[in-house]
């Protein structure tokens, strides 16, 4: 079973931390669903707010303490959200101590991401967010065309991909899964701090895709109102920086590097 803590923040920002097996995994502040904690959350908060107005059908891979389904929850009332979460005691233990707030549209199902994935309908969400980690990496399984490919089936035509991908600074790993997001959805934007998309430690990138064309001016403008230095590449930069790679498939997947001591990991 998995060590699970809630752990006070002691540095004013508010809010828990859920700490999974000694590694931060989520942040949550019921007091403000807008106090998201996570560089790379408020990464995806803002690639959403950047989507057309009103209520989107979300589907979550990894649910961790539901803090982007709060997120959306508050922002877009109304807004239909699935979550795969296949650990049912980490579930539980949110729901007991970090209780949703009332007449959301939140349903999470106790199933890993191929498995749930796999049973959603064709064009049946707006937006799919790949945020799940085992022991601190992202399992093989979850980064290969093929997945990738069902994923793509489940977006409508203008639906977006986020994920969160957290690698080295030599970006082996990201580059494998670039080529994948290249291969299924043509249209891809990498968001990061600027230390992380220079390669200068360990963290986490944000992956935006699209079968669509992606509104890049927008994504400029909300990477520029971050209150961290945030960066966005895409396009021939992207295409130039990541030349040669070829993307994971189920016959030949990782799961993403190891996480560096506790730390490494920041939370702004």
């Amino acid at each position: 079973m998995s060590r699970i803590e809630l752990v006070p923040d002691e540095d004013g920002r508010g809010g828990v931390t859920v700490m999974m097996d000694g590694s931060p995994q989520s942040h949550v502040d019921l007091a403000d669903p807008g106090n998201l904690g996570f560089e790379y959350i408020a990464h995806f908060a803002a690639v959403i707010d950047t989507l057309p107005a009103g209520p989107l059908g979300i589907t979550h891979i990894g649910g961790g303490g539901l803090t982007l389904a709060r997120y959306v929850n508050a922002e877009r009332a109304g807004s239909p959200q699935i979550v795969l979460e296949p650990n049912v005691e980490l579930t539980e233990l949110v729901r007991r101590e970090l209780p949703l707030p009332r007449q959301h549209r939140i349903r999470v199902r106790p199933v890993d991401g191929v498995t749930g994935i796999t049973a959603l309908a064709d064009a049946s969400a707006d937006v799919l967010v790949l945020d799940a980690y085992a022991q601190g990496r992202v399992p093989p399984e979850l980064t290969t065309v093929e997945f990738l490919a069902d994923s793509s089936r489940v977006l409508r035509a203008s639906g977006t991909m986020l994920l969160n991908i957290a690698d080295e600074p030599n970006k082996a790993y990201l580059r494998r899964v670039y080529a994948g997001l290249v291969a299924v959805f043509g249209q891809v934007a990498l968001i990061g701090t600027h230390e992380i998309l220079k390669g200068k430690r360990f963290g986490n990138s944000v992956a935006v895709a699209s079968t669509s064309p992606l509104d890049i001016p927008a994504l400029r403008r909300q990477v520029a109102k971050m209150p961290f230095p945030t960066g966005l590449r895409d396009g021939a930069e992207l295409a130039r920086q990541f030349a040669g790679s070829a993307p994971f498939t189920t016959a030949d997947s990782a799961q993403s590097p190891p996480p560096p001591p506790v730390k490494g990991w920041r939370v702004r």
